[in-house]
Protein backbone atom coordinates (compact mmCIF):
# COMPACT_ATOMS: atom_id res chain seq x y z
CA UNK A 1 0.00 0.00 0.00
CA UNK A 2 1.21 3.37 -0.48
CA UNK A 3 1.98 5.28 1.89
CA UNK A 4 -0.08 8.73 1.24
CA UNK A 5 -2.68 6.80 0.34
CA UNK A 6 -2.90 5.24 3.64
CA UNK A 7 -2.83 8.00 5.02
CA UNK A 8 -5.48 10.09 3.24
CA UNK A 9 -7.57 6.92 4.39
CA UNK A 10 -6.81 7.14 7.97
CA UNK A 11 -7.44 10.91 7.65
CA UNK A 12 -10.89 10.75 5.63
CA UNK A 13 -12.19 7.64 5.77
CA UNK A 14 -14.64 5.81 8.68
CA UNK A 15 -11.58 3.79 9.68
CA UNK A 16 -10.37 6.03 12.38
CA UNK A 17 -13.83 5.60 13.81
CA UNK A 18 -13.77 1.80 14.42
CA UNK A 19 -10.50 2.90 16.69
CA UNK A 20 -12.45 5.34 18.65
CA UNK A 21 -14.96 3.18 19.16
CA UNK A 22 -12.68 0.73 21.07
CA UNK A 23 -11.53 3.16 23.25
CA UNK A 24 -14.56 5.65 24.04
CA UNK A 25 -16.91 2.78 23.94
CA UNK A 26 -14.95 0.68 25.97
CA UNK A 27 -13.76 3.42 29.34
CA UNK A 28 -17.24 3.81 28.75
CA UNK A 29 -18.76 0.67 29.52
CA UNK A 30 -15.72 0.46 32.51
CA UNK A 31 -17.05 3.53 33.60
CA UNK A 32 -20.67 1.90 33.58
CA UNK A 33 -20.30 -1.40 35.47
CA UNK A 34 -20.33 -1.82 39.09
CA UNK A 35 -17.03 -1.10 40.03
CA UNK A 36 -15.21 -4.29 38.13
CA UNK A 37 -12.31 -1.87 37.26
CA UNK A 38 -11.42 -0.44 40.36
CA UNK A 39 -12.41 -2.82 42.88
CA UNK A 40 -13.98 -5.98 43.10
CA UNK A 41 -12.90 -9.48 43.59
CA UNK A 42 -10.51 -9.51 40.72
CA UNK A 43 -9.08 -5.64 40.66
CA UNK A 44 -8.57 -4.94 36.78
CA UNK A 45 -5.92 -2.43 37.70
CA UNK A 46 -4.13 -4.48 39.81
CA UNK A 47 -2.47 -7.53 38.03
CA UNK A 48 -1.72 -8.24 34.46
CA UNK A 49 -4.25 -10.93 33.67
CA UNK A 50 -7.56 -9.81 35.09
CA UNK A 51 -6.54 -6.07 33.41
CA UNK A 52 -6.33 -8.41 29.85
CA UNK A 53 -9.23 -10.15 30.80
CA UNK A 54 -11.75 -7.21 31.45
CA UNK A 55 -10.41 -5.46 28.48
CA UNK A 56 -12.16 -8.77 26.57
CA UNK A 57 -14.91 -7.75 28.63
CA UNK A 58 -15.72 -5.07 26.66
CA UNK A 59 -16.07 -6.97 23.77
CA UNK A 60 -19.50 -7.92 24.48
CA UNK A 61 -20.37 -4.48 23.64
CA UNK A 62 -18.25 -3.00 21.43
CA UNK A 63 -17.10 -5.88 19.21
CA UNK A 64 -21.04 -5.67 17.46
CA UNK A 65 -20.29 -1.50 17.13
CA UNK A 66 -17.04 -2.37 15.34
CA UNK A 67 -18.81 -4.77 13.08
CA UNK A 68 -21.64 -2.09 12.60
CA UNK A 69 -18.23 0.28 11.54
CA UNK A 70 -17.13 -2.15 9.37
CA UNK A 71 -20.19 -2.37 7.57
CA UNK A 72 -21.04 1.10 7.08
CA UNK A 73 -16.46 1.63 5.71
CA UNK A 74 -17.49 -1.36 3.61
CA UNK A 75 -20.43 0.29 2.15
CA UNK A 76 -18.76 3.07 0.20
CA UNK A 77 -18.27 2.20 -2.63
CA UNK A 78 -21.57 1.53 -3.07
CA UNK A 79 -23.00 4.85 -1.47
CA UNK A 80 -20.92 6.68 -4.14
CA UNK A 81 -21.85 4.46 -6.76
CA UNK A 82 -18.36 3.88 -8.16
CA UNK A 83 -18.51 -0.12 -7.79
CA UNK A 84 -18.89 -0.63 -11.61
CA UNK A 85 -16.52 2.25 -12.20
CA UNK A 86 -13.94 0.55 -10.06
CA UNK A 87 -13.93 -3.09 -11.21
CA UNK A 88 -12.78 -1.88 -14.75
CA UNK A 89 -9.95 -0.52 -13.49
CA UNK A 90 -6.32 -2.76 -14.17
CA UNK A 91 -5.60 -2.75 -10.59
CA UNK A 92 -6.34 -6.14 -8.56
CA UNK A 93 -9.42 -6.41 -6.38
CA UNK A 94 -7.61 -7.68 -3.66
CA UNK A 95 -5.03 -4.82 -3.77
CA UNK A 96 -7.92 -2.19 -3.96
CA UNK A 97 -9.47 -3.69 -0.76
CA UNK A 98 -6.41 -3.75 1.29
CA UNK A 99 -6.39 0.11 1.55
CA UNK A 100 -9.55 0.10 3.46
CA UNK A 101 -9.15 -3.09 5.54
CA UNK A 102 -5.66 -2.06 6.51
CA UNK A 103 -6.62 1.12 7.42
CA UNK A 104 -9.21 -0.26 9.76
CA UNK A 105 -6.98 -2.59 10.99
CA UNK A 106 -4.37 -0.18 11.76
CA UNK A 107 -7.13 2.45 13.99
CA UNK A 108 -8.29 -0.87 15.79
CA UNK A 109 -4.80 -1.88 16.48
CA UNK A 110 -4.18 1.45 18.02
CA UNK A 111 -7.37 2.00 19.62
CA UNK A 112 -7.26 -1.46 21.07
CA UNK A 113 -3.70 -0.82 22.30
CA UNK A 114 -4.32 2.45 23.69
CA UNK A 115 -6.68 1.04 26.11
CA UNK A 116 -4.01 -1.67 26.77
CA UNK A 117 -1.87 0.12 27.35
CA UNK A 118 -4.23 2.81 29.40
CA UNK A 119 -4.55 -0.55 31.73
CA UNK A 120 -0.68 -1.37 31.76
CA UNK A 121 -0.06 1.99 33.58
CA UNK A 122 -2.70 1.81 36.22
CA UNK A 123 -1.40 -1.75 36.95
CA UNK A 124 2.20 -0.57 36.96
CA UNK A 125 0.83 2.15 39.46
CA UNK A 126 -0.62 -0.39 41.45
CA UNK A 127 2.80 -1.35 42.85
CA UNK A 128 2.52 -4.63 42.00
CA UNK A 129 5.67 -7.05 42.23
CA UNK A 130 4.85 -9.93 39.54
CA UNK A 131 4.87 -8.92 36.27
CA UNK A 132 4.79 -11.61 33.45
CA UNK A 133 3.93 -12.13 29.80
CA UNK A 134 1.10 -14.65 30.32
CA UNK A 135 -1.40 -11.87 29.90
CA UNK A 136 -0.66 -11.26 26.24
CA UNK A 137 -2.09 -13.83 24.41
CA UNK A 138 -5.61 -12.82 26.08
CA UNK A 139 -4.93 -9.48 24.41
CA UNK A 140 -3.52 -10.48 21.05
CA UNK A 141 -6.92 -12.55 20.72
CA UNK A 142 -9.04 -9.52 21.76
CA UNK A 143 -7.12 -7.69 19.16
CA UNK A 144 -7.65 -10.29 16.39
CA UNK A 145 -11.34 -10.29 16.94
CA UNK A 146 -11.86 -6.51 16.44
CA UNK A 147 -9.85 -6.65 13.37
CA UNK A 148 -11.93 -9.92 11.91
CA UNK A 149 -15.46 -8.40 12.89
CA UNK A 150 -14.35 -5.28 11.65
CA UNK A 151 -13.38 -6.91 8.00
CA UNK A 152 -16.23 -9.43 8.09
CA UNK A 153 -18.46 -6.76 8.79
CA UNK A 154 -16.94 -4.87 5.37
CA UNK A 155 -16.70 -7.91 3.23
CA UNK A 156 -20.80 -8.50 3.96
CA UNK A 157 -21.73 -5.45 3.37
CA UNK A 158 -19.40 -5.00 0.10
CA UNK A 159 -21.50 -8.16 -1.04
CA UNK A 160 -25.09 -7.26 0.57
CA UNK A 161 -25.12 -3.14 0.08
CA UNK A 162 -28.11 -2.21 1.60
CA UNK A 163 -28.75 0.54 4.21
CA UNK A 164 -30.22 -2.40 6.29
CA UNK A 165 -27.17 -4.33 6.15
CA UNK A 166 -25.02 -2.29 9.04
CA UNK A 167 -27.78 -2.33 11.97
CA UNK A 168 -28.93 -5.95 11.11
CA UNK A 169 -25.10 -6.80 11.33
CA UNK A 170 -25.13 -5.17 14.51
CA UNK A 171 -27.68 -6.93 16.03
CA UNK A 172 -26.94 -10.47 14.81
CA UNK A 173 -23.51 -10.20 15.99
CA UNK A 174 -25.21 -8.69 19.59
CA UNK A 175 -27.76 -11.59 19.73
CA UNK A 176 -25.10 -14.15 19.27
CA UNK A 177 -22.58 -12.94 22.09
CA UNK A 178 -25.50 -12.73 24.65
CA UNK A 179 -26.17 -16.36 23.45
CA UNK A 180 -22.91 -17.80 24.24
CA UNK A 181 -21.92 -15.62 26.93
CA UNK A 182 -20.39 -17.23 30.18
CA UNK A 183 -21.41 -15.63 33.42
CA UNK A 184 -18.65 -15.77 36.59
CA UNK A 185 -21.17 -16.46 39.22
CA UNK A 186 -19.50 -20.10 39.91
CA UNK A 187 -16.07 -20.79 40.19
CA UNK A 188 -15.58 -21.39 36.84
CA UNK A 189 -17.20 -19.09 34.24
CA UNK A 190 -20.14 -21.69 32.60
CA UNK A 191 -22.79 -20.64 30.46
CA UNK A 192 -26.13 -22.04 28.62
CA UNK A 193 -24.88 -22.69 25.68
CA UNK A 194 -21.93 -25.84 24.81
CA UNK A 195 -18.63 -24.79 26.52
CA UNK A 196 -16.73 -25.20 23.02
CA UNK A 197 -19.85 -23.15 21.38
CA UNK A 198 -19.43 -20.12 23.95
CA UNK A 199 -15.87 -20.13 23.46
CA UNK A 200 -15.89 -19.24 19.82
CA UNK A 201 -17.18 -15.36 21.62
CA UNK A 202 -14.08 -13.23 21.95
CA UNK A 203 -15.84 -11.59 24.82
CA UNK A 204 -14.89 -12.88 28.52
CA UNK A 205 -16.93 -12.22 31.49
CA UNK A 206 -15.49 -9.95 33.88
CA UNK A 207 -12.89 -11.69 36.37
CA UNK A 208 -14.04 -12.73 39.38
CA UNK A 209 -10.73 -14.71 40.72
CA UNK A 210 -7.09 -12.82 40.21
CA UNK A 211 -5.06 -16.57 40.06
CA UNK A 212 -7.69 -17.54 36.59
CA UNK A 213 -6.36 -17.41 33.54
CA UNK A 214 -7.41 -18.93 30.15
CA UNK A 215 -5.61 -22.00 28.82
CA UNK A 216 -3.44 -22.39 25.63
CA UNK A 217 -6.30 -24.68 23.97
CA UNK A 218 -8.82 -21.49 24.09
CA UNK A 219 -5.88 -19.13 22.72
CA UNK A 220 -5.64 -21.79 19.62
CA UNK A 221 -9.21 -22.38 19.26
CA UNK A 222 -9.96 -18.65 19.49
CA UNK A 223 -7.33 -17.73 16.70
CA UNK A 224 -8.29 -20.48 14.37
CA UNK A 225 -11.68 -19.56 14.39
CA UNK A 226 -10.92 -15.51 14.30
CA UNK A 227 -8.57 -16.12 10.80
CA UNK A 228 -11.33 -18.18 9.58
CA UNK A 229 -13.67 -14.84 10.12
CA UNK A 230 -10.85 -12.60 8.71
CA UNK A 231 -10.18 -14.96 5.77
CA UNK A 232 -13.73 -14.89 5.07
CA UNK A 233 -14.42 -11.59 5.77
CA UNK A 234 -11.47 -10.64 3.10
CA UNK A 235 -12.69 -12.62 0.29
CA UNK A 236 -16.00 -10.87 0.70
CA UNK A 237 -13.99 -7.80 -0.07
CA UNK A 238 -13.09 -8.84 -3.31
CA UNK A 239 -15.42 -11.35 -4.60
CA UNK A 240 -16.86 -11.07 -7.77
CA UNK A 241 -20.36 -12.97 -8.66
CA UNK A 242 -22.40 -14.93 -6.89
CA UNK A 243 -20.16 -18.24 -7.01
CA UNK A 244 -16.89 -16.30 -5.82
CA UNK A 245 -19.01 -15.21 -2.26
CA UNK A 246 -20.33 -18.68 -1.72
CA UNK A 247 -16.70 -19.65 -1.80
CA UNK A 248 -15.07 -16.60 0.11
CA UNK A 249 -17.43 -18.78 3.22
CA UNK A 250 -15.15 -21.72 2.88
CA UNK A 251 -12.66 -20.47 5.36
CA UNK A 252 -14.96 -19.25 8.25
CA UNK A 253 -16.33 -22.44 8.24
CA UNK A 254 -13.46 -24.34 8.47
CA UNK A 255 -12.01 -22.17 11.37
CA UNK A 256 -15.57 -23.44 12.84
CA UNK A 257 -15.20 -26.91 12.30
CA UNK A 258 -11.12 -27.00 13.46
CA UNK A 259 -12.04 -24.75 16.62
CA UNK A 260 -14.59 -26.76 17.76
CA UNK A 261 -12.07 -29.64 17.26
CA UNK A 262 -9.92 -27.71 19.48
CA UNK A 263 -11.64 -26.03 22.42
CA UNK A 264 -12.39 -27.86 25.00
CA UNK A 265 -15.55 -29.02 26.49
CA UNK A 266 -15.53 -28.31 29.88
CA UNK A 267 -14.90 -24.84 31.70
CA UNK A 268 -12.37 -26.65 34.30
CA UNK A 269 -10.45 -27.12 30.97
CA UNK A 270 -11.37 -23.80 30.28
CA UNK A 271 -9.60 -21.83 32.83
CA UNK A 272 -7.01 -22.84 35.27
CA UNK A 273 -5.29 -21.26 38.01
CA UNK A 274 -1.70 -19.64 37.04
CA UNK A 275 0.73 -21.99 39.01
CA UNK A 276 3.54 -19.70 38.84
CA UNK A 277 1.04 -16.28 40.04
CA UNK A 278 -0.40 -18.84 43.08
CA UNK A 279 3.16 -20.19 44.12
CA UNK A 280 3.37 -19.38 47.88
CA UNK A 281 6.12 -16.91 49.02
CA UNK A 282 6.45 -17.86 52.77
CA UNK A 283 8.34 -15.82 55.63
CA UNK A 284 8.39 -17.88 58.75
CA UNK A 285 4.56 -19.28 59.17
CA UNK A 286 3.15 -16.83 57.13
CA UNK A 287 3.18 -17.58 53.48
CA UNK A 288 1.17 -15.58 50.40
CA UNK A 289 0.86 -16.00 46.86
CA UNK A 290 3.80 -14.64 44.31
CA UNK A 291 1.00 -12.16 43.26
CA UNK A 292 1.37 -10.45 46.65
CA UNK A 293 4.70 -10.73 47.71
CA UNK A 294 4.42 -6.95 48.36
CA UNK A 295 2.01 -8.10 51.41
CA UNK A 296 4.56 -10.16 52.98
CA UNK A 297 6.57 -7.11 54.63
CA UNK A 298 3.58 -6.15 56.40
CA UNK A 299 1.67 -9.43 56.52
CA UNK A 300 4.73 -11.41 58.34
CA UNK A 301 5.31 -9.90 61.74
CA UNK A 302 1.10 -9.26 61.73
CA UNK A 303 1.09 -12.75 61.19
CA UNK A 304 3.46 -13.77 63.52
CA UNK A 305 1.59 -11.59 66.35
CA UNK A 306 -1.59 -12.90 65.53
CA UNK A 307 -0.41 -16.55 66.24
CA UNK A 308 0.44 -15.78 69.88
CA UNK A 309 -2.81 -14.13 70.73
CA UNK A 310 -4.32 -17.29 69.18
CA UNK A 311 -1.35 -19.54 71.29
CA UNK A 312 -2.48 -17.61 74.42
CA UNK A 313 -6.21 -18.11 74.25
CA UNK A 314 -6.89 -21.58 72.58
CA UNK A 315 -3.91 -23.48 74.15
CA UNK A 316 -2.83 -26.73 71.96
CA UNK A 317 -5.92 -26.34 69.36
CA UNK A 318 -4.41 -22.90 67.88
CA UNK A 319 -3.70 -22.77 64.13
CA UNK A 320 0.58 -22.53 63.63
CA UNK A 321 0.13 -20.96 60.38
CA UNK A 322 -1.29 -17.83 58.17
CA UNK A 323 -2.06 -19.19 54.20
CA UNK A 324 -3.50 -16.87 51.88
CA UNK A 325 -5.94 -18.60 50.15
CA UNK A 326 -6.08 -19.97 46.50
CA UNK A 327 -8.60 -22.46 45.81
CA UNK A 328 -11.09 -21.74 43.49
CA UNK A 329 -14.35 -20.56 44.87
CA UNK A 330 -17.85 -19.23 43.37
CA UNK A 331 -19.53 -15.62 44.78
CA UNK A 332 -22.28 -17.92 46.45
CA UNK A 333 -19.98 -20.64 47.24
CA UNK A 334 -18.79 -22.00 51.06
CA UNK A 335 -15.50 -22.87 51.65
CA UNK A 336 -14.04 -25.40 54.36
CA UNK A 337 -12.60 -23.13 56.95
CA UNK A 338 -8.95 -25.11 58.57
CA UNK A 339 -8.44 -25.79 62.24
CA UNK A 340 -4.88 -25.58 61.64
CA UNK A 341 -3.83 -22.62 59.36
CA UNK A 342 -5.38 -19.00 59.15
CA UNK A 343 -6.96 -18.62 55.50
CA UNK A 344 -6.50 -14.99 53.93
CA UNK A 345 -8.69 -13.97 51.41
CA UNK A 346 -7.02 -10.80 49.69
CA UNK A 347 -10.34 -10.44 48.28
CA UNK A 348 -12.09 -9.97 51.35
CA UNK A 349 -12.74 -6.24 51.63
CA UNK A 350 -12.85 -6.58 55.58
CA UNK A 351 -8.69 -6.93 55.07
CA UNK A 352 -8.64 -3.72 52.59
CA UNK A 353 -6.41 -1.09 53.69
CA UNK A 354 -5.38 -2.70 56.63
CA UNK A 355 -2.08 -2.64 58.62
CA UNK A 356 -0.22 -2.60 61.92
CA UNK A 357 -2.81 -3.40 65.04
CA UNK A 358 -5.86 -3.21 62.65
CA UNK A 359 -3.99 -6.58 60.58
CA UNK A 360 -2.99 -8.02 63.50
CA UNK A 361 -6.75 -8.11 64.59
CA UNK A 362 -8.09 -9.27 61.39
CA UNK A 363 -6.10 -12.03 61.87
CA UNK A 364 -6.81 -12.90 64.96
CA UNK A 365 -10.26 -12.86 64.05
CA UNK A 366 -9.98 -15.14 61.16
CA UNK A 367 -8.00 -17.77 63.09
CA UNK A 368 -10.79 -17.71 65.92
CA UNK A 369 -14.15 -17.46 63.63
CA UNK A 370 -13.25 -18.03 60.15
CA UNK A 371 -15.94 -17.07 58.12
CA UNK A 372 -17.51 -19.53 55.48
CA UNK A 373 -18.37 -17.23 53.02
CA UNK A 374 -17.01 -14.40 50.16
CA UNK A 375 -17.63 -11.39 52.11
CA UNK A 376 -17.82 -9.44 49.00
CA UNK A 377 -21.79 -10.59 48.34
CA UNK A 378 -22.73 -9.34 51.32
CA UNK A 379 -25.29 -12.36 51.68
CA UNK A 380 -27.34 -12.89 54.50
CA UNK A 381 -25.57 -13.90 57.44
CA UNK A 382 -21.85 -12.49 56.77
CA UNK A 383 -22.85 -9.11 58.86
CA UNK A 384 -23.35 -11.69 61.71
CA UNK A 385 -19.81 -13.33 61.03
CA UNK A 386 -17.98 -9.97 61.33
CA UNK A 387 -20.05 -9.54 64.60
CA UNK A 388 -19.04 -12.50 66.27
CA UNK A 389 -15.27 -12.02 64.73
CA UNK A 390 -15.60 -8.50 66.61
CA UNK A 391 -16.35 -10.59 70.14
CA UNK A 392 -13.89 -12.75 69.80
CA UNK A 393 -11.20 -10.50 68.86
CA UNK A 394 -11.53 -8.44 71.30
CA UNK A 395 -11.92 -10.70 74.12
CA UNK A 396 -8.15 -12.00 72.59
CA UNK A 397 -6.76 -9.01 72.58
CA UNK A 398 -7.75 -7.92 76.49
CA UNK A 399 -9.78 -5.24 74.80
CA UNK A 400 -12.18 -3.54 77.85
CA UNK A 401 -14.96 -2.53 75.63
CA UNK A 402 -16.11 -4.09 71.90
CA UNK A 403 -14.01 -2.71 69.34
CA UNK A 404 -15.80 -3.61 65.71
CA UNK A 405 -14.27 -4.71 62.93
CA UNK A 406 -16.06 -2.49 59.98
CA UNK A 407 -18.22 0.44 60.54
CA UNK A 408 -21.63 -0.58 61.27
CA UNK A 409 -24.03 0.31 58.70
CA UNK A 410 -27.65 1.85 59.28
CA UNK A 411 -29.91 -0.81 57.84
CA UNK A 412 -32.30 -2.72 60.57
CA UNK A 413 -30.69 -6.14 59.73
CA UNK A 414 -26.79 -5.16 61.03
CA UNK A 415 -28.56 -2.50 63.66
CA UNK A 416 -29.96 -5.81 65.16
CA UNK A 417 -26.65 -7.96 64.87
CA UNK A 418 -24.22 -5.39 66.90
CA UNK A 419 -27.23 -5.03 69.40
CA UNK A 420 -26.65 -8.70 69.76
CA UNK A 421 -23.17 -8.48 69.53
CA UNK A 422 -22.84 -6.22 72.66
CA UNK A 423 -25.02 -8.29 74.56
CA UNK A 424 -22.78 -10.97 74.19
CA UNK A 425 -19.76 -9.26 75.33
CA UNK A 426 -21.11 -8.16 78.34
CA UNK A 427 -22.19 -11.41 78.85
CA UNK A 428 -18.30 -12.84 77.53
CA UNK A 429 -17.19 -10.33 79.82
CA UNK A 430 -18.52 -11.19 83.35
CA UNK A 431 -18.12 -14.81 83.06
CA UNK A 432 -15.18 -16.03 84.82
CA UNK A 433 -11.42 -17.02 82.81
CA UNK A 434 -13.18 -20.79 82.50
CA UNK A 435 -16.43 -20.26 81.06
CA UNK A 436 -14.91 -17.55 78.91
CA UNK A 437 -12.58 -19.87 77.42
CA UNK A 438 -15.38 -22.46 76.74
CA UNK A 439 -17.68 -20.09 75.33
CA UNK A 440 -15.01 -19.29 72.22
CA UNK A 441 -14.10 -22.78 71.98
CA UNK A 442 -17.70 -23.34 71.38
CA UNK A 443 -17.93 -20.52 69.22
CA UNK A 444 -14.86 -21.87 66.99
CA UNK A 445 -16.12 -25.27 66.85
CA UNK A 446 -19.61 -23.97 65.56
CA UNK A 447 -17.27 -21.16 62.95
CA UNK A 448 -15.52 -24.15 62.10
CA UNK A 449 -18.75 -26.35 61.14
CA UNK A 450 -19.93 -23.48 58.91
CA UNK A 451 -23.19 -23.13 61.50
CA UNK A 452 -24.44 -19.88 62.61
CA UNK A 453 -24.37 -20.21 65.65
CA UNK A 454 -21.20 -18.24 67.13
CA UNK A 455 -23.15 -15.84 69.11
CA UNK A 456 -25.09 -18.21 70.52
CA UNK A 457 -22.02 -20.18 71.91
CA UNK A 458 -20.77 -16.49 73.16
CA UNK A 459 -23.55 -15.89 74.97
CA UNK A 460 -23.23 -19.58 76.62
CA UNK A 461 -26.16 -21.20 75.24
CA UNK A 462 -24.40 -23.73 72.41
CA UNK A 463 -23.52 -27.22 74.07
CA UNK A 464 -19.91 -26.81 74.27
Amino acid sequence: MNGRVLRIELRRSAAPWAGLVVVAGALGLLALLDDPWWGGTAPGTSQWTPMALLTRTTLYYVLPLVVGVGALHGMRDARSRTTELLTTTPRPAWSRAMLPAGATAIALVSGFGLLTLWGGVQVFMSGTSYTHLGWLPISLVGVLALVAGAWFGMGVARALPSVLTPPLLVVACLAAIILTQQNADGALPSGAAPNRVSLLSPASPQPREMLLTLTGQVHLGQTLWLLGLLATGFALLVAVGRRARLLALTPVLVGAVLALSVLPAEPRQSYVVDQAAAALVCDGPVCVTRVHREALDEMAPRGEEALRVLRQALGDRAPDSVREETALRGSLDTRKPSADTVLVDFDDPLLAGREGKDLTRYLVAQGLAPNCYARSVRESGTVGDVVTQSVAAGWALGDRALVPLEKATEDAYAKEAWKEGEAAWDSLSVAGPAEQRARIAAMRKESLACSFDGMKALKGGASR
